[in-house]
């Protein structure tokens, strides 16, 4: 597939169609693929798709959860937007294959990095409102997050972290993750999970993400070890 195609199927993907060809490309311009050029590169654009994206996913928090106070919707806005799920985002886009850089950065696997793969998804999000406006943004931020944003309770526990220290105190080895699933298209991957604990399967679950994946699989498996008498949970 010919650049152009990849950036037509980016836009397909997207739900977007930038109404200037060259924004979007600097929205895949690393830093290194033009030193000292700040009008040719992304960074800028990754500084307002930041502010857009924190701005985003504040309003449609508020909207999910309009009882909630500001430092319990902060804690949930903070555990939805970090380098972690934005790179996911951006793998997900398949932002690697599309993004201009240095020789030096792409033999260091650059395409493959977590912060460039964030940095880039956020840059789209600060091309998109630079070409369109803030509900264009808006759009493309609820079609990415909606369903992180609908799973997340507020208050919900770190499952693989309760899970470890349980396993650590019960079987004194800790938990096993294997991926045992991989299906749909790529922009709307599913990721199933299993946790294995001294040789026996206690869990399995679902996601968007394999983060997600692997964080229902621990509450399932705490869950099998509250129903055998083996722990109890507080409520």
């Amino acid at each position: 597939m010919d650049k152009e195609s990849q950036l037509s199927r980016l836009q397909k993907e997207l739900g977007y169609s930038f109404s200037n060809a060259a924004l979007l490309l600097r929205c895949l311009t690393h830093v290194s693929y033009g030193p000292g050029k700040e009008r040719e590169h992304n960074e800028t654009l990754e500084f307002l798709g930041d502010a857009v994206l924190s701005l985003a996913i504040s309003d449609l928090l508020m909207r999910r959860f309009p009882g909630k106070s500001e430092g319990d919707l902060s804690k949930m806005r903070a555990s939805l937007v970090n380098s972690v799920a934005l790179a996911e985002k951006g793998a997900a886009l398949k932002l690697g294959p599309l993004l201009r850089m240095g020789k030096g950065e792409e033999r260091s696997g650059g395409r493959e990095k977590e912060s460039i793969l964030a940095g880039a998804f956020e840059a789209l999000l600060g091309g998109i409102y630079w070409d369109s406006g803030y509900e264009a943004a808006l759009r493309i931020v609820e079609r990415y997050f909606a369903a992180d944003i609908k799973e997340r309770r507020l208050g919900q526990q770190d499952y693989k972290t309760r899970l470890q220290e349980i396993s650590q105190m019960l079987f004194h080895a800790p938990p096993t993750y294997k991926l045992v699933a991989e299906t749909g298209p790529d922009h709307e991957k599913r990721f199933a999970t299993e946790i294995i604990i001294s040789g026996k399967v206690l869990g399995r679950g679902e996601g968007r993400s394999k983060k997600q994946s692997e964080q229902e699989a621990a509450r399932r498996a705490l869950e099998e070890l509250q129903r055998s008498g083996e722990v109890k949970e507080k409520s």
